[in-house]
């Protein structure tokens, strides 16, 4: 597939993706089940791997997916919404954005390519990972840094995930890519949402 193609597809499919967690979020704003969906969206992005060579049933589970996903951050959101204000969950949610688009950018207009460094970030990640399961229990470190953790990850996966798409996809489907960069997206977003918050918190 043109690389101009599968951006643009890549790009639809996580944009219309978004409004459905949007719409999942606005539902179900305190959902009590939100681990449900999170367990559900968990064993969609598995059995999305076993169904590349059905396109339509990838795409339909990508929805499925990210309508969980907004269901298991919705009270996260309206926690948010709630003790920082309407206004810090936009402010969120547009920095996200821009920022996704800005990073796009970059790697169009420069042709940089960090891929050869995504086995890095995979660690980086995981240890982060780690380090957030440990810090719940020991208390060593604030979620405001942690969340700074997260946004470099996830702002360095979405380079590497647009760098894959101007080298024609690396053999992974448009809807693959998308489920990737839908997931750095929502990360960077939730880190955003730690980052404004803590600030208005302190503020008050």
């Amino acid at each position: 597939m043109p690389t101009q193609a599968l951006l643009g597809q890549v790009l639809g499919i996580t944009a219309l993706g978004m409004c459905i967690t949007a719409l999942a979020v606005y539902l179900f704003p305190n959902a009590p089940f939100s681990w449900l969906a999170f367990i559900g969206s968990f064993a969609l992005i598995i059995a999305m791997n076993f169904t590349r060579s059905n396109p339509g049933l990838s795409l339909a589970m990508f929805y499925a997916f990210t309508f969980l996903e907004g269901i298991f951050i919705a009270p996260i959101v309206t926690y948010y919404a709630h003790t920082a204000g309407s206004m810090v969950v936009f402010n969120a949610a547009l920095t996200t954005g821009l920022g996704m688009f800005a990073l796009g950018a970059i790697v169009y207009a420069t042709g940089l390519d960090l891929r050869r460094f995504s086995g890095i970030f995979f660690i980086a990640l995981l240890a982060l990972v780690v380090i957030g399961v440990v810090s719940i229990f020991v208390h060593f470190l604030s979620p405001t840094i942690y969340s700074w953790g997260i946004l470099v990850i996830f702002s360095g996966l979405v380079l590497i995930d647009f760098a894959r798409i101007r080298a024609g996809g690396d053999g992974l489907s448009s809807v693959q890519i998308a489920t990737s960069i839908y997931l750095d997206a929502i990360n960077i977003f939730l880190a955003l949402l730690q980052i404004f918050g803590g600030r208005s918190s302190s503020r008050d």
